[in-house]
């Protein structure tokens, strides 16, 4: 008989299985009944720690943001607009990490207070340049929103498969010539389905352009 011990089970344990199950299933294949199985525990065992799915994915989330902060400093030297760019800019690297990783993102709340530092730096800095609070936390929120529903969106259309790869969901040519009779909608098509990082920085600029002139700002 066996005498190795495995490792208690946790609510980092779960999660951390769940995440690393996530990227083989995707989101819609990521069941308790999955996770238990893999934990090789029987699945009532995950409601000693999350009374239920929302639950585990709020402390997957909060899995994801902790990764994302190990190792990084706010520099005190940024403006407004470059903590803004850098946050995001981040969030979309680390949601790209993972399959489907801004729709586990989306909605969820932290478990944590491992996010107050880097909220009360950025707050602060913003504060400091002339926004009100309400006004911080609206930049804040709305690039944040930005940054979420892009990679959604981005990763709704290029899928990242069990096996690790990338596959995009739409054929340029094709599309190209079907839509022959509208030119500017054929030719969009290059601009709307692909260089990925190209559309995000220009879109995140648009909008930390937008939140300067709207407060007064920039």
């Amino acid at each position: 008989m066996s005498t190795e011990r495995r490792a208690p089970l946790d609510r980092h344990r779960v999660a951390d299985t769940a995440l690393r199950l996530l990227n083989e299933v995707g989101l819609d294949g990521l069941t308790l009944r999955a996770i238990a199985k893999e934990l090789d525990v029987k699945a009532p065992a995950l409601y000693w720690h999350f009374k239920d799915k929302q639950a585990l994915l709020d402390e997957m989330a909060s899995e994801m943001y902790r990764r994302m902060l190990t190792g990084t400093e706010p520099d005190p030297a940024d403006t407004w607009q470059e903590r803004l760019l850098k946050a995001n800019r981040g969030l979309r690297t680390a949601l790209l990490g993972y399959r489907d990783g801004a729709r586990v993102f989306s909605g969820t709340r932290f478990t944590g207070i491992d996010h107050a530092p880097a909220l009360e730096a950025n707050l602060r800095l913003l504060t400091d340049a002339g926004f009100t609070l309400a006004q911080a936390v609206d930049a804040g929120r709305t690039a944040n929103s930005f940054t979420i529903g892009f990679v959604i969106e981005e990763q709704g259309m290029r899928p990242l498969h069990g096996d690790g790869e990338v596959r995009e969901r739409v054929d340029l040519g094709e599309r190209a010539r079907r839509m022959a009779g509208f030119p500017l909608a054929a030719a969009a098509g290059e601009l709307l389905f692909d260089d990925y990082d190209r559309q995000f920085e220009e879109g995140l600029a648009v909008v930390v352009a937008g939140i300067g002139t709207r407060y007064g700002t920039g």
